[in-house]
């Protein structure tokens, strides 16, 4: 294999890298953590997809494994600098959004992240929590996932990593 091949597949490795992050920065937070079936296979379809923009016409294992390190590279490099930089970490990731405060619906914050009342019911449920009036805070973490802080007197904190985005109910 050529040094030549290997630059190129480090080069267009690093690219597919950078447009899948700019990718899932812009289509929101909320997605994270709710992955339904065809999230599942628009990322098995994107990993099939960007494959050969990485390797190009080489498709020997070493090729392959080349472009597996430099993914893993990236991706460390990629932490590191969110740690070490606040500035880079707070253009990257998205900041926490209140939901609810002390009881009262933050509706702007609701239509501008696209949140339903019955994803927000569904996750003071989640909580154990019934009516709106008893959160204190309801916030869309930056994974995605929604923390509900509740009760006045008995402060009760939980979070609840959801799994998919609709759920079977068992009302029994």
């Amino acid at each position: 294999m050529e040094i030549y091949n290997l630059v190129a597949i480090i080069g267009r490795s690093v690219a597919v890298y950078i447009f899948i992050l700019v990718a899932i920065r812009l289509t929101g937070k909320k997605e994270l953590s709710q992955l339904t079936t065809s999230d599942i296979v628009l990322i098995l379809l994107i990993s099939n997809a960007v494959q050969n923009a990485m390797v190009g016409p080489d498709t020997s294992l070493i090729g392959g494994l080349c472009a597996a390190a430099v993914l893993f590279l990236l991706n460390l490099l990629f932490k590191r600098l969110l740690f070490k930089y606040p500035g880079f970490r707070t253009l990257v990731n998205q900041k926490p959004e209140v939901l609810i405060h002390n009881g009262k619906l933050e509706f702007a914050t609701l239509s501008k992240l696209q949140i339903t009342d019955d994803e927000l019911k569904e996750a003071m449920r989640e909580h154990g929590v019934d009516l709106y009036k008893d959160v204190k805070w309801a916030i869309l973490e930056m994974d995605g996932n929604i923390s509900i802080i509740s009760g006045e007197g008995h402060l009760k904190q939980s979070s609840y990593k959801r799994k998919r985005k609709h759920k079977d109910l068992n009302l029994n």
